[in-house]
Order: C-alpha cells, then sequence, then structure tokens
C-alpha cells in the first residue's frame, strides 16, 4: 500500500511527537516520480499533485524523455535527470550558486489537511512534511541512506514507539534548506521504522519567527 500523510501521522504520533502540521510551500525545481501510469510517468513538480506525462511530453518545464520499468528520464533547463519510484525528489535547474541567501519562507497550505513541501538536507533534494510539534527534524533509516547521512555515528539515543523501545540516532545536519532559505547545524533524529515524508521540525523551524493568517504561514528567519 502506497505511504500516505496519515500513515506519517500515526507514525509521528508513535514516535511521540505531537503532529502539528504547518503548511506547504511550493518549492520551484523539485520533480519526484511518483509512479508509472503504463509508459507514462506520474510526475509530482513542485510538491503538487502527480499528473501522468509521456515519453515526449512537457509538464511545467519538466520533459519526459523516455521511460522504462519504474524509472524515467527527464530534462529540465537542458539537463537530463533519471527519477525512479520511491525516491526522494531531485532538485532541477535553478541557479543553486546563489540560492539559500533568502530570509523568507512562504507556506501555503494543502488541500486534505496535510501540508508537504520540498526541500534539501546537505545539498541533496527530499521531502518534508511540517511538524512544529516535534522537537527536531527525523527520518527513517532509509531516507538518511539516501541523503548521504552516516547517521551510524551519530549518538545513539532510545526511543518509545508503538511497537516498544527501538534505538534511533542523533545526528547534526550541515545544512537544511526550504526554498531559499538554508540554515546550517540542525539537530535530527534517525529512526529504524520507515516514513513517507522526512518530519521538519522545530531545530528548524525555531530559528524563525512564525505568522499564520488564514492559509498561510510565513516563517521570517531570526538567525
Amino acid at each position: 500500500m502506497p505511504a500516505t500523510p496519515a500513515m506519517a501521522r500515526a507514525l509521528a504520533l508513535g514516535l511521540g511527537f505531537a503532529l502539528m502540521l504547518g503548511a506547504s510551500s511550493v518549492q520551484a525545481q523539485s520533480v519526484a516520480l511518483a509512479g508509472m501510469l503504463g509508459s507514462k510517468a506520474l510526475l509530482v513538480v513542485d510538491g503538487g499533485a502527480p499528473k501522468s506525462v509521456a515519453a515526449g511530453e512537457t509538464y511545467q518545464g519538466v520533459k519526459v524523455i523516455s521511460t522504462s520499468g519504474d524509472q524515467a528520464v527527464i530534462e529540465q533547463s537542458g539537463k537530463r535527470h533519471t527519477l525512479r519510484v520511491g525516491e526522494a525528489p531531485v532538485s532541477t535547474g535553478g541557479n543553486t550558486a546563489a540560492a539559500g541567501r533568502g530570509t523568507r519562507i512562504v507556506l501555503t497550505e494543502s488541500g486534505g489537511g496535510h501540508f508537504m513541501t520540498a526541500g534539501q538536507i546537505n545539498g541533496r533534494a527530499v521531502q518534508f512534511m511540517v511538524d512544529t510539534g516535534a522537537t527536531s527534524v527525523a527520518m527513517s533509516t532509509a531516507d538518511a541512506d539516501r541523503a548521504g547521512i552516516s547517521y551510524q555515528n551519530g549518538q545513539p539515543v532510545r526511543m518509545s514507539t508503538a511497537n516498544g523501545i527501538t534505538q534511533g540516532f542523533r545526528v547534526r545536519l550541515n545544512s537544511v534548506r526550504v526554498g531559499d532559505v538554508e540554515v546550517y547545524d540542525v539537530d535530527a533524529v534517525v529512526v529504524p521504522q520507515a516514513m513517507p515524508y522526512m518530519l521538519l521540525g522545530n531545530s528548524f523551524l525555531s530559528r524563525f519567527q512564525m505568522k499564520r493568517e488564514n492559509n498561510l504561514m510565513t516563517l521570517d528567519k531570526r538567525y
């Protein structure tokens, strides 16, 4: 069964995180492969709804070059990337050299009461679920492996889950980026349980002044 935001909510609660979701931001240049529909690729661009795109077609500036099995080759801004089903989103195009210098993030509430945002950890593209109740950024060991995080060198911690006591690892991330705002030296915890999304907790959010108005949340960087 494919992972759903509701499953992420249940897992977060099992780990002892009081899940209070913020709002999602639309992050430019984030592309993921949600699945395959025949020979068409189900693309998720900027955290939006999946869109079936055939080879040779272009969706929101992303062109599908070819599809095969559980992967698709895309092209954006003249560069090609290979996407695989279930892997973290990749960042395509954009001026990454000048990125990360912003001071404001505007998050927009998504439909269904669930809130996600694309981002980066240590320069690698990931998908976050905003969680104002989580103490820190949280992720599974599989997500940590995909992001190149050496969690085995982190501090072992005992964690209470729905299945009993398990061992996790406390680590420090070199950088966490959402949109054009980058924060350095961010605490995180890595857990063995599978998670459909990484949780963006207060080790990142506390660096910002947060303001909620209607379906928008504005985060202004404090330090």
